[in-house]
Order: structure tokens, then C-alpha cells, then sequence
């Protein structure tokens, strides 16, 4: 079984932005950072 990182980022995101709503800026950033960095170096890194 393989898992892939987005999907587990953005289940963590959408729970966070159901337990807490006002951070939903900084949940936002922080995926769209992550899938950014995923994306770019992902090739390098095996994923």
C-alpha cells in the first residue's frame, strides 16, 4: 500500500480547519507550501 503525502496533507488540513476555523489562513499557507515543496523536489527526493 503506498501513500502518497497531498492527500494526507490535505486530510490533516481539512480536520485542523474543522476543529479550529480561524487558523484557516495559516493551515492554507502551510499546504500550499508543503505541496509546493513536495512538487518541486519530490522527483529528488523518491517520492
Amino acid at each position: 500500500m503506498e501513500i502518497t503525502i497531498q492527500p494526507l496533507v490535505a486530510l490533516v488540513a481539512g480536520i485542523l480547519i474543522l476543529i479550529a476555523p480561524r487558523l484557516l489562513n495559516y493551515i492554507v499557507a502551510i499546504y500550499l507550501i508543503v505541496v509546493g515543496v513536495v512538487g518541486l523536489f519530490g522527483r529528488q527526493l523518491g517520492v
